[in-house]
């Protein structure tokens, strides 16, 4: 069966971090890229990052860039997101997803473009003012 589990959201004031983790299980994590997908109440979801299983292409959107950083275990099966300082405006739940690593494509691609195969069930992110 596979499995996306995120966890490590909660609460957190305005500059401050927190590290999101992404476990995967039940598919060849090497094989998959990891994309990290927000959504905020009453707003799109928008793609934050993503990471080639073998870790040789990585993304992130402008809208966080330089804030957050993605990182990956594969010995783990586990992807983090470390976010720095957050914003209010970061506050979301916050969704790890997985696509088949596409050869001669970028993980840039899949996290804009490609409908992801699996899914986690999301952690919440708070950030007060």
């Amino acid at each position: 069966e596979v499995q996306l589990v995120e966890s490590g959201g909660g609460l957190v004031q305005a500059g401050g971090s927190l590290r999101l983790s992404c476990a995967a299980s039940g598919f060849t994590f090497d094989d998959y890229t990891i994309s990290w997908f927000r959504q905020a109440p009453g707003k799109e979801r928008e793609g934050v990052s993503c990471i080639s299983g073998n870790g040789d292409s990585t993304y992130t959107e402008n809208s966080v860039k330089g804030r957050f950083t993605l990182s990956s275990d594969n010995a783990k099966n586990t992807v983090y997101l470390q976010m720095n300082s957050l914003k209010p405006e970061d506050s979301a739940v916050y969704y790890c997803a997985a696509y088949p690593t596409v050869s001669g494509s970028t993980c840039r691609r899949i996290l804009r473009y490609y409908a992801m195969d699996y899914w986690g069930k999301g952690t919440l992110v708070t950030v007060s003012s």
